[in-house]
Formats: C-alpha cells, structure tokens, sequence
C-alpha cells in the first residue's frame, strides 16, 4: 500500500543534502536559492534618515550602524532638509532618501543622496513625481523605486540610483495608499499593508510586487497575516520581513511588535515570525545584511517617540534581540542599507 502524496506548502524550505543547496519550493518544484554575500569593508551598512522628534518637529539627522554587530548608531550627517515619514533606497555605495513630510504639515518632493561608505551632508539628488510624506522605497542593484503616499496616491516612479535628476513614472498600485511596507530581491519589488482611504484608521492587509527592472503596474502577491499600517519592512534576497506597526482590529494608537515574513520569489499569504524586543508604530525604519533585519526610531503608541533597534535574524523565526539605541529619540525615519535584498 503506498502512502498518501505529502502537501508542501508553498514556501517550504528545505536544506539539499545531495547538492549542498538551500532550496524553496514554488508550487511544483524544489528550486535552488541564490545568495551572494558581498565583502564589504567594515560589514553592511544601515543607515536611518530623517524622522519626527515632536509635534511640527521633524529631523534632519542621519545615523549609521553596522548590522552584523550591536550598539548604539553613530552620527553620520543630517539631510538637506529636515523631514519625517520619508522613503530610503539604495545601492552597494549610494544611499537615496526620498520624499517626506515638512513642519507643520507640508509634503516633500525631494530626494537626497548620501555615500554610504562615508559620512556627512546629504546632497540633491532631484525630485518625485509627486510631493508626498508616508511613502516607501526599495531597490534592485541599479533602480530605487517610490510607492504610495499622503495624500493617498497610487503612483509608484523611479529612477537610477547612480544618477541624479528627477524620477519617472514606473505604474501604479491596485489601489492608493500610504504607510506601504516594502521590501525586494534582486528582481522583484514587494509592497505590504498600508492605509487607503476605505480602510479608515484600519489599515489592509494587501501585498503587491512588481518586477524592478521593468514599469509597470503591480500584481497580487498574497495577503499579510493581519492588517498593518505604519510599520516597517526589509528583506534578504531570500525572505521579505514586517514589523511593528497599528494591527487591526484594534484601539487607533496600540502598538505592536508583530513579525510577518513571505519568500519573495513565491506568491501566498505571509506566515508569522515572532515578535520583535519593542512594541512600536511609525517605524518605516528598516534596514538589513543577508542575515539581519534590524528595525529603528518609533512611538511606544502613547505618543513617546523612541530610539530602540532591535532585530532578527531573517532565515530564522523568533522574537527579536536588543540592538541599541539611535543618536536621538524620533519616530518615521527612512532605513536604507547596502547589503540589503533587492542587491543580491
């Protein structure tokens, strides 16, 4: 009598004894995993711009750490404006900050570029299509991509990250919303959760992906475990992570600690990862190396911004550990890294 056929889940991840390999499997078939892991001098770089220290008191600093150790972020310069609820992208040497709100309430069309491997000013990079706060970045090795915005817009543009000049129009989410978490691999860009205008105070649970290095508008990808807005996502070119953030159903200002995770190059709902050290909203700063995800700045949801970071280990489940702290309380900061999954 042979056996029942097993179900994998879509996903599923196994360790290739024969080969040697990490593989996933995508529905019909075991498919090999590829990593590469760049050598950086002195280890990636994680670096948060920008951000809300007080009501009408946006910031302009910029810190740096290096993931693959623990302690406390170093001053790296400040942006050429000060902002919160910005965008951040980058490359293996470029950072990109895009975007954001100005005291009292106005929106930024601005992008700033920094050199990731040096620190000091931020420097004009161009402009979005669109002035807009509460937006999101992510990148593939050559592109850095803007989706979604306040006031609520479905625009997604981009530009290429060695240049400067304005970005162009990439296409369009399925629908607008701002507060988008995003994360990439090499080819795929990812875009979670988020507010649009019918969900209220609640948030939605929706993730799209668009190919990076095309235009176009995005596809569906799946749904996250819960509705989230304003958290914070980053990703390996592996796996995709989402943190922190207002989950409905809930009260307006609960915060949460919260970890969703999906493989990038399947489709599907996202599946629960644990918990980070620190219940916060109004993240948006996330950073990561092939092997850590690390979330920075917030507000402990009683109206305290933070300077915590935590973070993960992204191939792994589980709560989070202790990082250290930020150079200044603040929540809304941008996360960029030059290690991170949309490079490889």
């Amino acid at each position: 009598m042979s056996l029942p056929p097993i179900d994998i889940p879509l996903g599923a991840m196994r360790f290739n004894s024969d080969s040697n390999k990490l593989e996933y499997w995508n529905g019909s078939a075991w498919m090999q995993i590829q990593t590469f892991s760049p050598n950086l001098d002195g280890g990636v770089r994680g670096l948060f711009g920008g951000g809300e220290a007080g009501a009408n008191n946006e910031s302009d600093r910029i810190d740096f750490i290096t993931i693959s150790t623990q302690g406390d972020a170093t001053d790296f310069g400040n942006l050429s404006a000060s902002r919160s609820h910005l965008g951040g992208c980058a490359d293996r040497t470029r950072g990109l900050f895009m975007g954001g709100r100005l005291a009292p309430g106005g929106h930024s069309d601005t992008v700033d570029f920094v050199t990731i491997s040096s620190t000091g000013h931020a420097a004009d990079f161009g402009n979005l299509t669109q002035s807009r706060s509460r937006t999101t970045g992510f990148n593939n090795s050559t592109r850095g991509v803007r989706a979604g915005g306040d006031p609520f817009t479905d625009t997604i543009d981009f530009a290429t990250i060695q240049s400067t000049g304005d970005f162009l129009d990439f296409g369009n989410l399925v629908s607008s919303r701002r507060g988008i978490i995003p994360a990439a691999s090499p080819t795929r860009g990812i875009m979670a959760c988020g507010q649009d205008p019918s969900s209220g105070n609640q948030g939605v649970n929706t993730i799209e992906f668009v190919v990076t290095s095309t235009t176009g508008n995005t596809s569906d990808f799946g749904d996250a475990v819960k509705t989230r807005r304003g958290g914070a996502g980053c990703s390996n070119s592996v796996r995709a992570v989402f943190g922190t953030g207002y989950i409905a159903p809930a009260p307006s200002n609960t915060a949460s600690s919260e970890i969703d995770f999906i493989t990038i190059a399947t489709l599907g709902n996202a599946v629960s990862f644990g918990d980070l050290k620190y219940d916060r909203i109004e993240t948006y700063g996330a950073v990561a190396s092939p092997t850590r995800a690390v979330f920075g700045s917030g507000n402990d949801g009683s109206d305290n911004f933070v300077n915590t970071i935590d973070y993960v280990q992204i191939m792994s489940t589980g709560d989070g550990v202790d990082f250290g702290d930020l150079s200044q309380v603040r929540g809304a900061a941008a996360g960029c890294s030059n290690g991170n999954g949309g490079l490889g």
